[in-house]
């Protein structure tokens, strides 16, 4: 094992550690990983000689693999905006007398990197909308450090809204009855987080049509800062509060979910804390920039140590020494937080649009049915691991794939030169049971 111990004063340690022995494409692994790491290790260095941020450092790489909307035979690809937020549409070409199936798909990528233009977002997007012969929407929206919680959120949440306007669904050809939601690692937690304001709103929204009120209304105010995508102005939308409102999302389909911050020392966090794709240094560096650019904040996540004393009700929704399996337990023993070491008062530390997993029951179970996927070699596999056992709990269909073998961010190398078997084994496990369920 090799430690530059250099970068602890930059907030992050590199270590290459060796792979796996049941890895799948064992030597491919081991080139993305030194890759990475190397990556990873420059960039700090470069971060530490004040030269150039990090995360705008992995940006830029980012915009290196961006793709344009191009149609082939079997899909048409366009890019629009959803209520000013980027959006990419695939529509089949295939000729159908009845409406179409949709699913609305948001990327991941740590709240700091990503766009549904990136070759594997594209090519999973494209791939669904061919085979489910249904309508894809890639969302985008505003990323962390320009940008804090809860704009992202907010952004998902107005293109999602956008699109299941009766005019709009009417216009794309979509069946409102079988919609889904979706999305892989931070795009996950996203796509949980607003199914979950879905249905708050549609409780809402029963309440108060029950008391003869004809809904309510999303504003979204014009914000200077929105570089690189300053729409024009953002319009405000009608909520609809009729009968069939609940059904507009049929199901959900969550990737590898990254679904809270509150407790940053699972055992997965443990057993992967240097892992190939996603180390915890590195993962608690960005999810920090989400909320913060306060680095005092990093070094008390590091030591799990950056909730307040009032967050202490929250554990009982992320106790895994309950909610995990015994399989993934492995021996280790629970030791609650330490709180209220620091005063941090961030936006989004105790906020459920931030954590999905911190909801409580009578929320969780009027959600729809739910898929979820999890990887054995992924710092956020007990989020998922967690958010399976908690809507089983309360009566909500879950379907659970566990990839023994499988690796944080696979889908993201499924186009060449280095494609992974496990992102297109992925791929097929998630367009299967959307198949079968949408």
């Amino acid at each position: 094992m090799i430690s530059y111990s250099l970068l602890r004063n930059t907030g992050t340690q590199i270590k290459f550690n060796l792979i796996q022995d049941d890895i799948e494409e064992y030597w491919k692994v081991v080139a993305l990983a030194t890759t990475a790491k190397t990556f990873t290790f420059m960039g700090m260095c470069i971060e530490h000689m004040g030269i150039i941020k990090y995360e705008e450092l992995v940006s830029m790489l980012f915009r290196l693999d961006e793709t344009q909307p191009v149609s082939d035979e079997n899909v048409t690809v366009m890019d629009t905006e959803f209520a000013g937020v980027p959006v990419r549409v695939y529509l089949p070409k295939r000729k159908s007398d009845a409406p179409r199936r949709a699913v609305i798909y948001i990327h991941g990528g740590a709240f700091c990197f990503g766009s549904f233009k990136n070759a594997g977002f594209d090519s999973l997007n494209r791939w669904t909308a061919n085979k489910l012969d249904s309508i894809v929407v890639g969302v985008d929206y505003r990323l962390a450090p320009q940008h804090h919680f809860p704009v992202q959120f907010e952004d998902c949440l107005a293109a999602v809204k956008f699109f299941l306007q009766d005019e709009i669904l009417e216009k794309y050809g979509v069946d409102p009855a079988r919609i889904c939601i979706s999305g892989d690692s931070s795009g996950a937690g996203l796509a949980t987080g607003v199914t979950q304001q879905k249905e708050r709103e549609r409780a809402q929204a029963g309440k108060h049509q029950a008391e003869g009120e004809a809904g309510f209304l999303l504003n979204r105010e014009p914000d200077a800062g929105l570089d690189p995508r300053t729409p024009g102005s953002w319009p405000e939308l009608k909520v609809q509060t009729d009968t069939g409102f609940k059904h507009k999302i049929k199901i959900q389909a969550l990737l590898y979910p990254a679904l809270q911050i509150i407790d940053s020392y699972l055992p997965s966090h443990q057993e992967n804390e240097h892992g190939i794709i996603l180390p915890r240094d590195l993962a608690i560096k960005l999810v920090s920039l989400h909320l913060t650019k306060d680095e005092t904040f990093v070094e008390a996540m590091r030591r799990n140590e950056h909730m307040p004393q009032e967050s202490r009700h929250l554990f009982q929704f992320v106790n895994w020494s309950t909610l995990l399996p015994e399989k993934y337990r492995k021996g280790y023993v629970y030791t609650e937080p330490i709180l209220g070491k620091h005063n941090f008062s961030f936006p989004g530390l105790m906020d459920i649009r931030v954590s999905p997993l911190l909801a409580n029951d009578s929320l969780l179970q009027n959600l729809p049915p739910t898929y979820i996927l999890t990887c054995q070699y992924d710092i956020v596999r007990d989020d998922g691991l967690m958010y399976v056992s908690r809507l089983q709990n309360v009566g909500v269909q879950v379907t659970h794939d566990h990839i023994e073998n499988g690796i944080h961010a696979a889908l993201s190398f499924m186009t060449p030169p280095l494609y992974l078997h496990v992102g297109l084994r992925i791929r097929d496990m998630y367009i299967s049971w959307l198949d079968k369920n949408l």
